[in-house]
């Protein structure tokens, strides 16, 4: 067998050029000249540097994240997941759908399970599984973290492989915790405008969510 050496080093963060699914770097690529004044790269994780509570989604919107390059900023799903965070005293409660809002985390960061735009906001398996390196870099690098908040499917399937768990054995559901690699795994429904509106997610149930992830972490 070769000696390939080790398998280079990857950072929580992916760099603004990354080339590791080409369907999402020639979507980006698109974007970059339709969409000039958009972010259009892979949004950053946002929030305490040091958190004790990771929320995973699925990946940014193309006229949200995409656009404003902070995560769940300008999707209509930021408008619940951002009083969620308020409610629970995981912010400083500045939200407003702006990258200059002055909004701050609190004990709590977010990120994405895909950090790139995907086309139609549905990634593939492939690109969900090239994303993961930089979601398993992002929990290592975070010593203090206890808790980890996914929502929707995707995110809860990459959260569980990249914590060494089974998605047969860990499934997903709304309000499922399970314990994996020393952190407790909660998930929701993801609270895209979709599932608000069909009444699949109430602010209630949402709620209820991130009162867990606190009660875990007092």
């Amino acid at each position: 067998m070769t000696d390939c050496g080790p398998e280079p080093v990857v950072s929580a963060e992916p760099p603004y050029f990354c080339r590791r699914c080409p369907r999402l770097f020639d979507f980006l690529e698109d974007c970059r000249e339709r969409l000039p004044g958009h972010f259009n790269g892979p949004v950053p994780s946002f929030g305490d540097a040091d958190p004790e509570l990771l929320v995973v989604g699925l990946a940014p919107g193309l006229n949200g994240a995409n656009k404003t390059g902070r995560p769940f900023t300008g999707d209509a799903a930021g408008d619940l997941l951002y009083p969620a965070l308020a409610k629970y005293g995981f912010s400083n409660d500045r939200f407003a759908a702006r990258i200059d809002d002055g909004l701050a985390l609190r004990r709590a960061m977010i990120t994405n399970a895909v950090r790139c735009v995907p086309p139609q906001n549905k990634p593939i398996g492939a690109e969900v599984n090239n994303c993961r390196d930089y979601l398993i870099a992002q929990i290592k690098s975070l010593p203090r973290l206890k808790v980890l908040l996914c929502l929707g499917k995707v995110g809860h399937d990459s959260t569980v492989r990249a914590l060494g768990g089974k998605v047969a054995r860990e499934k997903f559901g709304h309000g499922t915790e399970y314990q994996l690699g020393g952190y407790t795994v909660l998930s929701s429904y993801h609270c895209s405008r979709y599932n608000v509106n069909t009444g699949r997610l109430t602010e209630a149930m949402f709620f209820e969510i991130f009162a867990r992830a606190k009660a875990l972490l007092d």
